[in-house]
């Protein structure tokens, strides 16, 4: 009976929400370029005004026959600063991708955080950004068997996610 009223209690206040991102970047010199772009739609559910739940699936690719990606990412997201206007959030989750094309077969398994930035437009629609990742990253060559890992701080100008997000 207890978890019955928890349940309903937690529900009363929460929201799900639909949305995700997008980004693009190009580099190289002139002639060379190479764009790189990644589509991220998502869903998730505000249990309250700090926590929330949600999954991604996303793909990402390169133009010129380069490497492409499948990945799935559930995660939890605390907002530790929450205003009318604006938001700041980190993601904590894991995920799980697939590089395939030009000969490549690599399976990569991330564990972290990723910090966030939600600017409310309205009461249903928010314009979210992700900038970077802080964790761990596996990586596994299925052609070679190959492994490696990988730790630390990857925050830059190619891992920047702008999305918008629409609160049901």
């Amino acid at each position: 009976m207890t978890l019955v009223v928890a349940v309903m209690a937690i529900s009363a206040n929460a929201q799900f929400y639909v949305g995700g991102g997008v980004g693009f970047s190009t580099s190289g010199d002139g002639d060379d370029n190479v764009s790189s772009f990644k589509f991220l739609p998502e869903v998730g559910y505000n249990f309250n005004d700090e926590w929330a739940a949600g999954i991604t699936l996303g793909w990402e690719g390169h133009d010129k026959g380069l490497p492409k990606q499948w990945t799935i990412a559930p995660y939890a997201r605390y907002t530790f600063v929450k205003g009318k206007v604006a938001s700041v959030f980190v993601d904590g989750g894991i995920g799980y991708g697939h590089t395939y094309n030009s000969g490549l077969d690599r399976d990569a398994l991330t564990i972290g955080f990723k910090p966030g930035v939600a600017v409310n437009l309205n009461d249903r629609l928010s314009f979210v950004t992700h900038f970077g990742f802080i964790g761990y990253d596996h990586t596994k060559d299925n052609n070679t068997k190959a492994k490696w890992d990988e730790w630390g701080v990857d925050i830059d100008g190619n891992n920047i996610v702008f999305g918008i997000y629409y609160s049901l």
